[in-house]
């Protein structure tokens, strides 16, 4: 079997390793809310998450239990720094099961100047997840633009 540098997996992608308490009942929301499947995990002694990777529509993710000082999970500082954008194919179906399961509704389904429709979430975890359907291509330059617009109020 050929090596490959990067695995198609994480080709093109910054993938996100999120620290969790309770990252074993993270990774079984993911898969209520987000239809998420687990690729796999590795348990410590003490039934802790080591490292467990999930799918999301194709979308990588990797978790773990947090292990302070170095990664705290969301919920002990009182809000996170990272955003985790992943395209879905269907968006208002996604948040909708995702509210079902128990995720906080921060923005729901709406068309934006990018071209994408776009869902804001909060698991219950402590991360904010943006899904997102590409609805119109655009140039980076229509893009640009239509950014432009919105902040100048045209």
């Amino acid at each position: 079997m050929a090596t490959h540098t990067v695995p198609e997996t994480y080709r093109n992608a910054a993938v996100a390793h999120v620290m969790v308490d309770g990252a074993a009942g993270a990774i079984g929301f993911y898969a209520e809310a987000f239809g998420a499947e687990e690729l796999f995990r590795i348990d410590g002694p003490d039934g802790r998450v080591l490292h467990a990777e999930v799918s999301v529509q194709g979308s990588t993710v990797m978790l773990g239990d947090a292990e302070g000082p170095l990664f705290s999970a969301p919920t002990t500082i009182g809000s996170t720094t990272v955003g985790l954008h992943v395209f879905v194919e269907d968006v208002d179906g996604l948040a909708d099961r995702a509210v079902a399961a128990g995720a906080e509704l921060l923005q729901p389904p709406a068309d934006q100047f990018h071209g994408d429709r776009t869902a804001m979430l909060r698991d219950p975890y402590g991360h904010v997840w943006v899904f997102l359907t590409r609805v119109e291509e655009l140039t980076a330059a229509e893009v640009v633009r239509r950014a432009q617009e919105l902040v100048r109020g045209a």
